[in-house]
């Protein structure tokens, strides 16, 4: 699947990915490849994804995921450091 994570300012990540997970606003989900499309408002946490190169997190504060077509694209309101 592949992955962008993009905020007002810059381009975060972008990348294949084999599986994701988000902090729904109404619980976390998971999306593993040939999901269901969904678009789902985001609550702050994490965000974490497997890549060939191993398991990363990014801490979001808030945004949009929209998945579709084995893409996932996610809007963060902004990234925490």
């Amino acid at each position: 699947m592949h992955l962008e994570i993009i905020t007002p300012d810059k381009k975060i990540f972008e990348g294949e990915v084999s599986e994701a997970s988000f902090p729904g606003a109404d619980g976390s989900f998971q999306v593993l490849k040939n999901h269901a499309p969904i678009v789902s408002a985001l609550a702050k946490g994490s965000v974490s994804f497997s890549t060939a190169d191993g398991k990363r997190t990014v801490q979001v504060d808030g945004g949009v995921v929209e998945v579709n077509d084995n893409k996932i694209i996610v809007l963060a309101e902004k990234v925490l450091v």
